[in-house]
């Protein structure tokens, strides 16, 4: 899993509440188990018509927004169904960081294991960084060691972090790299086994 550090990146506006993960992900897209790719699908409803021709108007499709690699959302990001595909697919078209005042649970847990840094913040900065993201300048630095994100004006905003979580976005270990951090035990322990029940090995 990649490290999240910090990010220097625009920021996109997508003032909705509710946006489900077949929203962020429709379900025709999750025939796969590979992670790239999915971008096609980022939103898929939302970006194209019916004969699949990007709507002008919507944010990812603007030009000033090109490339965004934040996303300030509305409340409860990531409701609906458990699928696994929505951090991918927004990780896969560049999004490292999503800020909102709430994320469904297993949609908030998902983005840990795979890269994607959740951003919970008041709704009064919430609001505050939706609009700067509509005017001019759309830079804006999320820093995961100092739990601040700092708007286009410079304006800084402080977010809570689980230390653990944290810990492991820093270092980009998901559960199976946090695992392997402990490899040198997992082979001691399993010479000792063997010599202590041999028996277990022809099981």
């Amino acid at each position: 899993m990649q490290a999240f550090t910090r990010l220097d990146a625009t920021l996109a506006p997508l003032p909705l509440a509710n946006i489900d993960t077949d929203q962020i992900i429709p379900k025709q897209f999750l025939k796969t188990v590979e992670r790239e790719g999915l971008a096609k699908g980022l939103f898929y409803d939302l970006r194209f018509d019916g004969e699949g021709r990007p709507k002008p108007d919507f944010v990812l499709n603007r030009p000033e927004f090109k490339g965004a690699g934040v996303l300030v959302a509305g409340d409860n990001f990531g409701c609906g169904s458990s699928r696994e595909h929505a951090p991918w697919a927004l990780m896969d078209f560049g999004i490292r960081c999503v800020v909102s005042t709430s994320f469904a649970d297993i949609f908030y847990n998902n983005c840990f294991q795979n890269g994607l840094l959740p951003v919970v913040l008041k709704a009064d900065e919430v609001a505050s960084l939706m609009d700067e993201a509509k005017g001019g300048n759309h830079l804006v630095t999320v820093d995961l060691e100092a739990q601040t994100v700092v708007a286009p004006s410079g304006r800084t905003y402080a977010f809570a972090i689980d230390p653990q979580r944290k810990e492991k976005m820093l270092k980009g270990l998901d559960a199976i790299g946090e695992t392997l951090t402990r490899a040198a035990d997992i082979d001691v322990y399993e010479m000792r086994q063997a010599l202590a029940k041999p028996w277990l090995e022809d099981a």
